[in-house]
């Protein structure tokens, strides 16, 4: 793609270029002779799919731990491994002597793949893509020059993307680069994949990253791009990623659909991780900062409350990967 101060995408359909899937019989005879890799994994996968795909739907019971075991030529803990890490994930409830029985189809999204919205799809055994509206350079304002600590007016790169999951909308991605790292983007069709491992391979240096994850309602944009309506409640990620000299250098702001996407934090005493609550002008929110020692690793965070948010920070070693 050629420079220019605005470079917008044609759009194909949503569907196009996206593989279609294989029956769920012969997924399921490859599930049950995986090529490599521990077994409860290729179990897991499989069963996640079943589960996202809709093939199980919510408040279905998934096969009994016998008829999984004879399906998949496993063993009994085998199952219940698998079975256990979807429980983990909220995509299962129940148990006790009963078939599990499904009560999400959201996959939770691991801070080892939160900066990378391509790796957590293919992760859960969907196909990434991505339409792109708007490449641009222009004059940062609002938030964005706040977030980068840039002048109002600040030569920018801003970029417009909607993500897909198996060709169906997900999220839309609102992304500020500061110019040096953005102009990067102009070389790179941003339609053909991952933005942030363009601009790693290119040598841009993104070192760090802190979140802001809460909910907002669609604007116009999102809602035509989603195709929901306008007001529809949808669950926002703010990201604001430094360098290694600590100078921002991305303001992104991501909004999915919340029935496709959840986000989890595991956190361990070791990491010392703190929670601080504090009013909003909406509502009560939770606010979660990892220090520079711990590790960041998933979530949402919990907060009964509508409009709660939670902060996490990612450091050292955690590339960014769009």
């Amino acid at each position: 793609m050629a420079p220019s101060s605005s470079s917008p995408h044609a759009a194909p359909p949503p569907g196009a270029g996206v593989p279609s899937r294989p029956p769920h019989a012969a997924r399921s005879a490859q599930a049950a002779h995986p090529p490599h890799g521990p077994l409860h994994q290729h179990v897991l996968g499989e069963l996640r799919r079943r589960i996202v795909s809709g093939t199980y739907a919510i408040g279905d019971s998934l096969p009994s731990e016998s008829a999984l075991c004879a399906e998949f030529s496993i063993s009994r803990g085998t199952v219940r491994q698998a079975l256990g890490t979807l429980r983990s994930e909220g995509l299962i409830g129940g148990g006790q002597g009963r078939p599990p029985v499904v009560r999400s189809r959201a996959v939770p999204q691991p801070f080892e793949t939160f900066l990378s919205f391509s790796r957590w799809a293919a992760g859960v055994g969907r196909v990434p893509g991505q339409r792109t509206v708007e490449v641009a350079r222009r004059g940062v304002h609002g938030v964005a020059a706040d977030a980068l600590g840039l002048e109002e007016g600040t030569p920018v790169v801003e970029v417009l993307r909607l993500r897909l999951l198996d060709g169906v909308p997900a999220m839309v991605e609102r992304d500020t680069f500061i110019e040096p790292v953005g102009r990067l983007i102009f070389e790179f069709d941003p339609d053909t994949g991952s933005i942030y491992d363009h601009l790693i391979s290119r040598g841009a240096d993104l070192h760090a990253a802190r979140h802001v994850i809460d909910a907002v309602a669609a604007d116009e944009t999102d809602a035509d791009l989603l195709e929901v309506a306008v007001g529809a409640p949808l669950l926002r990620e703010r990201r604001t990623t430094r360098n290694a000299a600590g100078v921002p250098v991305e303001y992104a702001d991501d909004r999915y659909l919340p029935e496709l996407a959840a986000f989890t934090i595991d956190n361990t005493q070791d990491t010392s991780l703190s929670m601080v609550r504090f009013p909003t002008a909406s509502a009560a929110a939770a606010s979660l900062v990892s220090p520079a020692a711990g590790r960041a690793d998933t979530a949402p965070l919990a907060d009964n409350t509508a409009g709660a948010a939670g902060t996490a920070a990612t450091e050292p070693n955690q590339e960014p990967s769009a």
